[in-house]
């Protein structure tokens, strides 16, 4: 090794370590690299791939820092705090700081929690952070890959160079840790691993909080510090705006396909552009909450966001962070809670993503029987092990801390629950105790739920979940999942099959649409009209309904008007809203040119008045999850005629509703009512505004004292075929 007639190099600078230096492969490379003190003297090490000469200023005086082999340059330099000055064949040079001369960032209690796997705000150690360090401005970037060899950060400042900035490993905790000075927003970075196996592999951050445009893969530095939240009145008053006894009404959307601007090239909407025309829709709708599909960055559109890859970036087609801020802020600003589809369930085997990140199953399980999702060819997450099961909590805080997101939908929660879930026998792993529940997935639902709620009471948390495990909506102290409501799964497949039958055969399929009352409070549920309902060949909800044009929207229309009266939140997919008449496309728009059309545009109208109806009547919301506020009246399946009513708080006004789920009129219908007195009409789905037929009641009835269906009074209806009538006791005081 030439010395260049310089003073004797230091020990720590063997042909091996230089070797080692010039080929990336140096596994504890501060040790090396930066400032080093040996034998008296004071040295700077580097490695600067390309250049033709290297100086180290201190105090203004520069020092030349000679060539050791290869691309790695030493020399003693007294002082503390310098710059290094490359210079190149071409004449260019190049001033900066040195990275490996920096202190670690991370402090030794955040080692201990990422450790331990109990740090809460796992966001603000790990990931890019734009920061100042020693007075130095630049990026943090730390990793967690405790099997790999080595790991670097590559991006254009570094030419992508996984020699250039090797990152030095944080004591036990398996985290790597390096600041970068002098680069900061916007500065696209990947992860190079040297895994366990050998094998070199670049690597999305898992905890970035940007990424590139798809399929672009880079992870992009985002600083989302410093907003200046704006909806401190929302926040403060939200709890009730979740609470069992309020209206919640859900508008779900996927931002991509809601709308486009076909005058410029076709493209989604923007997050501000949504600010604007999708909260004001939802505003002028009546609906009380907007839920998104996934908006987690994918890489794959057609995935609609439900494989993810980066779970604490928002993804970078509608806009970079703080544009999704202003969003969530103009929907607080207009009363709108937003939710987001959250899924902690599966991740995509994208080689730039979580699958074998540091060389081993870190994030998965190794055993596909445990690790494999045959279903949508992704995989599991390791719930078992405690820094991932860390990771998935502190995402699901990050949304509500960073992002003021007002809770969680948590998609496919069976698949979790179930180690057999879509397996057939010996493709399965069974649990400690030979059954096929997961224990871990359990107990990592219940973390998640008491980390979420005990951090703020006022979120809430939905269930995905379409089976009859227990206690979903029950509290975790009391042994249930802890989550605050659950979809009901059972009663949208039951009432939809009973609608998609023509009404002759109604009658003998009249338990559909009556059963489910039967569990209808064992949870806390959500009534969901999802986009599950209209992809895949299901058709759209009008193509589901049977008859002719006329018939089809009657049936859409008293169906909906069903659902809203019916015990439970409610929840409706974009487009069902005015009967679209085609399946969703996630690659196109609604078929807003349909909304136009009289017939849809009743239907429209209908949502918009059911919403307002169900917003101002407590006795239609108030006792939603609990059996008191629910009483059949009436059941005929002959007929296929049902009546029930909806009860309040003391004082509060009852409803009674009325369906006839026939193509025929029926005149003279008397049906027992709770209390005497006259019964407004305060809703009719065959009124002539909804596209109807314009039959009804002349805005209501009396009450008269002859008895039916087990109350001393009762009312005489006309019921319009294919309708649904709603009755509220008119207040005499």
């Amino acid at each position: 090794m030439p010395q260049n007639g310089r003073a004797r190099l230091p020990d720590f600078l063997t042909p091996e370590t230089v070797a080692a230096l010039n080929h990336g492969t140096h596994p504890a490379p501060f040790d090396v690299l930066g400032p080093h003190v040996s034998g008296g003297r004071r040295w700077i090490t580097t490695f600067q791939p390309g250049a033709v000469s290297v100086e180290a200023t201190v105090a203004g005086k520069s020092t030349s820092l000679p060539r050791i082999d290869g691309d790695v340059f030493a020399g003693n330099v007294p002082g503390k705090a310098y710059t290094l000055t490359m210079r190149y064949a071409d004449g260019s040079d190049n001033t900066t700081h040195d990275p490996f001369a920096f202190d670690p960032v991370l402090t030794d209690f955040d080692r201990y929690l990422v450790g331990e796997g109990t740090h809460k705000e796992l966001w603000r150690v790990l990931g890019a952070h734009v920061c100042e360090h020693q007075n130095v401005a630049g990026v943090h970037f730390a990793v967690w890959a405790p099997n790999a060899r080595r790991v670097s950060v590559v991006g254009d400042f570094n030419q992508w160079d996984g020699r250039r900035h090797l990152m030095r490993p944080a004591g036990e905790t398996g985290v790597w840790e390096i600041f970068v000075p002098q680069i900061g927003e916007g500065t696209l970075y990947k992860y190079e691993i040297a895994g366990a196996d050998g094998h070199v592999a670049l690597k999305a951050d898992p905890v970035g909080f940007g990424s590139q445009h798809p399929p672009q893969k880079a992870s992009v530095v985002r600083d989302i510090d410093g907003y200046g939240w704006k909806d401190k009145g929302w926040m403060d008053a939200r709890a009730a705006r979740a609470d069992r006894a309020s209206p919640i009404s859900i508008y779900e959307a996927h931002l991509g396909s809601w709308r486009r601007r076909y005058d410029d090239g076709g493209r989604p909407l923007s997050y501000k552009e949504l600010a604007q025309d999708l909260v004001s829709y939802v505003k002028h709708m009546g609906f009380t909450h907007i839920e998104l599909l996934p908006i987690s960055e994918y890489p794959f559109d057609g995935s609609w966001g439900y494989q993810p890859v980066g779970l604490f970036a928002p993804t970078i087609r509608f806009g970079p962070p703080h544009e999704f801020r202003d969003f969530v802020e103009a929907a607080h600003a207009a009363d709108i809670g937003v939710l987001l589809d959250w899924v902690p369930g599966h991740f995509p085997t994208d080689a730039h993503g979580l699958a074998h990140f540091d060389g081993t199953a870190l994030y998965e399980h190794a055993d596909p029987r445990e690790g494999f999702h045959q279903d949508w060819n992704t995989l599991i997450p390791n719930y078992g092990r405690r820094e991932v099961k860390n990771y998935l909590v502190a995402n699901a805080l990050y949304w509500m801390e960073e992002y003021h997101l007002d809770g969680l939908r948590v998609d496919a929660v069976a698949s979790m629950l179930y180690r057999d879930y879509s397996r057939n026998d010996g493709e399965w792993v069974p649990n400690k105790d030979g059954g096929r529940e997961n224990y871990e997935a359990i107990e990592f639902l219940q973390e998640m739920n008491t980390a979420v709620y005990g951090a703020d009471p006022s979120i809430m948390t939905v269930a995905e979940e379409s089976t009859s495990f227990p206690a979903v909506s029950q509290p975790v102290h009391t042994g249930g999942l802890g989550f605050g409501y659950k979809w009901n799964m059972g009663w949208m497949n039951d009432t939809l099959r009973y609608m998609e039958k023509d009404p002759i055969h109604r009658q003998y399929d009249h338990h559909l649409m009556t059963f489910p009352i039967d569990w209808a409070f064992t949870e806390n549920f959500i009534l969901p009209i999802s986009h599950d309902e209209v992809v895949h060949g299901k058709g759209s909800m009008i193509e589901k309904m049977p008859g002719t044009e006329w018939e089809k929207f009657a049936n859409l229309r008293a169906y909906y008007a069903f659902m809203w009266t019916q015990p439970g939140k409610k929840l409706l997919f974009m487009g069902c809203e005015f009967a679209q008449p085609e399946e969703w496309d996630h690659n196109g728009e609604l078929n807003w040119g349909a909304a136009a059309a009289p017939a849809n545009a009743g239907v429209q109208q209908l949502i918009r008045d059911l919403n307002a109806l169900y917003r101002d009547t407590p006795a239609l919301h108030v006792n939603d999850c609990l059996p008191d506020g629910f009483g059949w009246l009436h059941n005929d399946p002959a007929q296929s005629t049902i009546g029930f009513a909806r009860y309040g708080a003391l004082g509060d006004a009852p409803v009674v509703v009325m369906c006839n789920f026939t193509p025929v009129e029926r005149t003279g219908f008397k049906i027992g009512v709770p209390q005497s007195g006259f019964w407004e009409e305060v809703l009719n789905t065959d009124a002539a505004v909804y596209g109807g037929g314009n039959r009804g009641n002349l805005g209501g009835v009396d009450a008269t004292p002859e008895a039916a269906d087990g109350h001393a009074q009762s009312i005489t209806l006309t019921l319009p075929p294919l309708s649904v009538i709603v009755l509220r006791l008119r207040d005499t005081k």
